[in-house]
């Protein structure tokens, strides 16, 4: 409750202080990929994570350890031996890798499923795992996005039907093109 009825409410960073920011179960999942990239320690996860969130996500270590320890546990990830004093490094085990591609095919088949919800922001550095040198891909897809919001914004103010119209036949034309070729990509992968 407000301090005053008349009071504005609390600035918008408040109410992200207050609320997850990032969906339960994904801490998991991204520290899996990173494992299945290289074994990685800790500390290191946690500077992984933050510098390919662009710093906007640095999870605590009071949730990253307890769930390297919950890994360990269960014969997903193991202890590589010290190459450096003092340094603890995990690595995936075969379980591991079979729970992280079970992972990603249950994400897969709920992304197929769920399509119509899928999020506004393709390319949210937290959720980035795409390869470094499709960066400009991604910021091309930002852009698009950017541009059909402003488009629509626009278009609430004063709509113009030649400009709806010509719009919609670019956005599908570029879409069937873009699902040609991730088609392709999929058959080349097989």
């Amino acid at each position: 409750m407000y301090p005053h009825p008349h009071s504005p409410p609390p600035p918008f960073d408040h109410w992200l202080r207050h609320m997850a920011a990032v969906p339960k179960g994904f801490l998991r999942y991204y520290v899996l990929r990173l494992l299945g990239e290289k074994p990685m320690s800790g500390s290191e996860i946690i500077s992984e994570i933050e510098r390919r969130t662009d710093g906007r996500w640095k999870p605590s270590s009071g949730s990253l350890y307890p769930l390297l320890a919950w890994l360990q546990d269960k014969g997903y990830t193991k202890a590589v031996p010290e190459q450096e004093a003092g340094i603890k490094r995990y690595m995936l085990t075969d379980q591991g890798r079979a729970f992280l591609q079970e992972y990603v095919k249950r994400k897969e088949t709920l992304r197929k499923r769920f399509e119509f919800l899928m999020p506004p922001f393709p390319g949210f550095p937290g959720f980035n795992f795409h390869p470094k040198e499709a960066r400009e891909l991604i910021e091309a897809i930002e852009k698009l996005r950017i541009a059909g919001w402003n488009l629509l914004d626009s278009l609430r103010e004063k709509y113009s039907e030649e400009i709806a119209t010509e719009a919609k036949e670019i956005i599908e034309k570029a879409a069937q093109k873009i699902n040609e070729m991730e088609k392709k990509l999929r058959e080349t992968n097989k």
